[in-house]
């Protein structure tokens, strides 16, 4: 059994009109082998609960998990009067997706505005703390996932997402974006097997082993320059070395869920499934 479900970060684009919308993208996905969907709230969260209720029952009738990637708009770092806006967006994005069947709660940390990480992380963290407290008094149970960032100028690289979730582990686990990781360093580098290795060892050694038993994966080719991220490309016009990381996962015996988000998204990742099969069987 492959060890990973595959899916998108949005609606399939070959998806039917009808039924269209997110029940429809579930119905696609599923008719294509990909049995996991990643809302993709990532402007607004303006989804009524009816809706929420019909994408859970799509969701279980096909098996397919889901996830939701918030707003964009969220920065963990922001003032006090933006923070406000950053906070609802994040909650609201946690609420009607723990009603639409949602596990994991995706985000953009934010930015450092020129800060050093020591001094952006405690407060990143005690914002994510009154998050949890609310979803806990709310009684909606979600992870929220802050998410490796391919700009190097951004919150969020391997290490400030770890510390995140180190520090609330049971609400709080990384978003993992490989092709971020690979772009942020702004030279080609962290792009071979061996290198992908120590990023998964690292996440072991700072959340335990069991951190790669419920790995959440967001996956494309990237463009890159000396800052970091450009733009999301297909996976064979980029230079992703997907062998390498596939099989860093592989060793290391990771499972979760691996969703694209190339220009192509259900092309790329049927690609993805078939070359983990085509590697390592089923």
């Amino acid at each position: 059994m492959i060890p990973f479900m595959f899916g998108t970060v949005g609606a399939p684009l070959s998806t039917p009109k009808k039924p269209g919308g997110s029940v429809g993208a579930i119905q696609h996905l599923a008719s294509l082998g990909l049995y996991a969907f990643e809302l993709g709230w990532v402007q607004s969260v303006r989804v009524s609960e009816e809706t929420c209720h019909a994408i859970r029952e799509a969701a279980k009738a096909y098996n397919v998990q889901i996830s939701v990637h918030a707003p964009y708009f969220i920065n963990l770092n922001a003032d006090d009067n933006e923070w406000q806006k950053s906070r609802k967006r994040l909650m609201d994005a946690a609420y009607y997706g723990a009603l639409a069947g949602a596990t994991d709660i995706i985000f953009h940390p934010g930015s450092y505005f020129s800060m050093p990480p020591s001094e952006v992380l405690p407060k990143a963290i005690k914002r994510l703390e009154g998050c949890v407290r609310e979803l806990q008094e709310m009684g909606t149970r979600v992870t929220l996932r802050p998410e490796t960032m391919g700009k190097s100028a951004m919150l969020g690289s391997l290490e400030d997402v770890l510390e995140m979730s180190k520090a609330l582990p049971e609400y709080v686990q990384p978003c993992l974006d490989f092709a971020h990781l690979h772009a942020r360093t702004g030279t080609g580098a962290l792009n071979t097997r061996e290198e992908w290795l120590r990023v998964l060892d690292q996440v072991a050694e700072t959340l335990g082993a069991d951190a790669l038993q419920s790995l959440h994966i967001h996956l494309s080719g990237i463009e890159y320059s000396e800052k970091g991220e450009k733009n999301h490309l297909k996976l064979e016009e980029s230079d992703l070395n997907l062998k390498g990381l596939f099989t860093a996962l592989y060793e290391k015996k990771c499972t979760g869920r691996i969703l694209c988000e190339s220009p192509v998204l259900e092309e790329d990742a049927l690609l993805m499934k078939q070359r983990w099969i085509e590697w390592f069987g089923e």
